[in-house]
């Protein structure tokens, strides 16, 4: 069950990004710790060859190839206000909760509402099989990093014991607080700040 299912408009968003390639011809592995790199966004498949005697391929004089890339496509979903935002890889999902929809201001107890937005993500862990789940937590630029830096972590471990009640012993999670890093929007305005303070979840499809 999506989470994006209730009765919000959404808007739907394709971006292609660039997935890296070992060359040795095993997948980089993403950085853990990292949280702009999410998991399964290394592709496995080797990108197509393109032969540059082909006398279909019309180059400029002295032109030359650049070398081959696989673009895995992304799509984004994120209802109208902002509050939820939903990316799919072909390899991974994360799912985005603004602070605000989870939690009342400055602190790490749990909304009314959000044990059910919170539930739909474990259903969605459930129907991908998912057996490794990151829950990161965010805070804006205000006040001091020692304490956003606490507050995310708090926020982080809150989702995630709500999350492994209905997962079992099988799941293993990466629970992570990184204060005002890693700002998905401008710390100048309220709206950008909101953005930022959020909660981030973070699987692989159908392992």
């Amino acid at each position: 069950m999506a989470v994006t299912s209730r009765s919000t408009s959404t808007v739907l968003t394709a971006l292609a990004v660039l997935a890296t390639l070992s060359l040795t011809g095993t997948p980089a592995a993403a950085d853990d710790d990292d949280p702009s790199a999410l998991l399964g966004t290394v592709t496995t498949s080797p990108p197509p060859k393109v032969d540059p005697n082909s006398p279909g391929l019309k180059l400029a004089a002295g032109a030359t190839l650049a070398p081959s890339k696989v673009l895995d496509i992304m799509s984004v979903v994120e209802d109208m206000g902002g509050e939820e935002r939903r990316v799919d890889t072909s390899e991974s999902v994360t799912f985005a909760l603004q602070a605000e929809v989870l939690f009342p201001k400055n602190s790490s107890k749990l909304n009314p509402e959000a044990r059910s937005r919170i539930q739909a993500i474990a259903d969605e862990i459930k129907a991908q099989k998912a057996t490794n789940v990151r829950v990161f937590g965010f805070t804006d630029n205000l006040g001091s990093y020692a304490h956003g830096l606490t507050l995310s972590k708090n926020r982080a471990e809150v989702v995630h014991d709500e999350l492994a009640v209905g997962l079992g012993p099988d799941v293993t999670f990466q629970v992570r607080g990184y204060s005002e890093d890693y700002p998905i929007a401008d710390n100048a305005s309220e709206q950008g700040r909101r953005k930022n303070r959020r909660v981030e979840v973070t699987f692989k499809k159908g392992e």
